[in-house]
Order: C-alpha cells, then structure tokens, then sequence
C-alpha cells in the first residue's frame, strides 16, 4: 500500500487578516489534512500577529519588513523544509481559500499519476464561480501525444508554469532545483519557479482540485498595473536572461508573447506616462544586474523574530 504523502502548507499573508482567516480556516477543514501549516507574516500592520496568535498549532514566521510573494514563499518553503520534513508543500496566498476537497483532489491526482508530477496546479476560480484569468496554468506547449494521455488518464491536462495560488510542490524536486527568489519581490516569482521545477518534470492542471481566490475585481494582471509594473518588466528581463527555469526556445517564443502584451497593456492604459517609467526602469535594472541571492534579501527581515508553536 503507498504511503500518504506528508504535506505541508505554505501560505503567505500580509495585512488582509480576514481573508487569512478564512484561507486558514479552509486548510484547516480540509477532509485530507496537513501535517503543518507555516505561516509566513511580511511584517503585517493590521492586527494579523493577534489573530495568528489565537490559533492553535501553526508554525508562525514573523518578518520585520514585507519581501513580498517571492521573499515570504522563499521563506516559507525554506522553513518547512528545515522544521517538518514535508513530501509535498502546498503554497497559496492569504486570500485563497480551499474547497473542502481540493487537496484530496491533488492528493488523488499525485498518487496516480506516471510519472509523478513535480508541481500539481489547482482550478483557481473567482467568488462567482468563473475560471479567473489571473491564475490560470499556462499549458505545456508542444505536450507530447504520451503525456496528454497520462494527464488525461488522471482527470488533469498537462502545464509548464503554474501560480502561487494554490499548487502541490514536490519537495525533493525544491531541493534539487532550489526556492523562490525573494528579490523578484512579487510579479512572475511564481513564473520562474514553477518553469524551474518543471523543467524535465512532469506538471499538471487539476481541475477537480478547486480553489476560490478572492480577489477585489475579476481580471488578470495586465489590467493597468501602474507603479507595480516596474516589476513586471524588471523580472520578466531577469527571468529570460538569467532563469534556468525556460530552454533557449522557450525563452524567445515566452519573450515575443511578453512584448505584445506589454504593448497591449501600455496602449490601454489611462496612465501610459507611468508605465513607460516602469518600463525604462524595469529593463534598465533587469540588465545592470541580477536578483540578489535570498540570504542577502531575507537577512535583515529575519531579524527582528521567527516563533515557532508547537504545531504537532
């Protein structure tokens, strides 16, 4: 009989308690439970530490300054690995909050699949039910005829890049290939990992494991980013001339298709000034130099306390 994978999650909040709320309350009712939940606080403001505090048996990890998305999963993963020993971590931001069954539903997914796949993506859907744009799993270009089939035979559809919004991560593959890069901050850390670990390795999409994200609006990203489109642009250069997350082919089919949005989105926008400063400044410092190292990013943000309850 195959042994349960040991499953951790990972989910990173900063100053959106309720929703936190309600994203821990569904991993904690899950009809598959975890064996630890790791927490990672990016220095909220808004009373986050005193709801933190009134539950019981997670793995809380304070930081002192927000690292955004990238610096909290970075640490987040790191803690899991170091303090829970788990198989599989599962990753999600504050305001996604799980269906009963969705991690059954990976789990199910994990256990069947041939090869076992590296990262395991959820159906991200948006309060009203519909698919949301902004997570949506990028299908594997140029999927062999085997592995449609092997995907198809588990319920679940073939990916090359996934988002932090919830998805199954083999840890022994983290371990291989490495965490996420804290210094991209927020914006495509979860492109460049995901690429990362599924480069060579099997990826899937599984669409009976449900996740609601509740997002203000419904949309994707492009939608008029302003000022955070500095690190759109910064990281997207990072991505494709340092990552080993793409092969060489990758890289150019990925960029072209990076450039034809950014157009699209810089011509929407009812403030194009903004983003062409983003854009200048984001290629500029995306090819003077490359992301720092994580223990550089994450020195001074650890600092100030890591608290760890006694979670099992």
């Amino acid at each position: 009989m195959q042994a349960v994978p040991r499953v951790v999650a990972v989910v990173v909040t900063w100053n959106r308690r309720d929703l936190l709320v309600e994203a821990l309350d569904a991993v904690r009712d899950q009809s598959s439970p975890v064996a630890a939940t790791v927490v990672v606080d990016n220095a909220s403001s808004d009373g986050t530490a005193d709801v933190l505090a009134a539950y019981d048996g997670l793995d809380v990890v304070t930081l002192g300054e927000n690292t955004g998305g990238a610096g909290g999963f970075a640490a987040g993963i790191e803690r899991a690995l170091e303090k829970h020993e788990p198989d599989l971590v599962w990753l999600m931001d504050d305001d996604t909050v799980a269906e009963p069954t969705a991690l059954e539903h990976a789990l199910a997914t994990y256990a069947r699949a041939d090869p076992a796949p590296a990262v395991i993506a959820s159906r991200v859907v948006w309060t009203d039910g519909r698919d949301h744009p902004m997570n949506t799993p990028r299908r594997k270009p140029g999927a062999s005829e085997r592995e449609v089939r092997a995907a198809r035979a588990v319920g679940a559809i073939p990916i090359r890049s996934a988002s932090f919004v919830s998805i199954l991560c083999d840890t022994a593959v983290i371990r291989e290939r490495g965490l996420p890069v804290a210094d991209y901050f927020l914006w495509n850390d979860d492109f460049e990992f995901s690429t990362r670990l599924l480069r060579g390795h099997s990826g899937l999409y599984c669409p009976d494991s449900v996740v609601v994200h509740k997002t203000r609006g419904f949309g994707s990203t492009d939608a008029d980013p302003g000022a955070r489109f500095y690190y759109e642009v910064r990281n997207k250069t990072w991505l494709y001339t340092r990552s080993r997350g793409l092969r060489p082919l990758e890289k150019a089919l990925y960029a072209g298709s990076t450039l034809r949005r950014w157009s699209r989105t810089i011509l929407a926008s009812d403030d194009r000034a903004t983003l062409w400063r983003g854009l200048g400044r984001g290629l500029l410092d995306g090819i003077r130099s490359g992301p720092r190292s994580n223990e550089t990013v994450l020195a001074h943000a650890r600092t100030v306390t890591t608290d760890q309850p006694d979670g099992e």
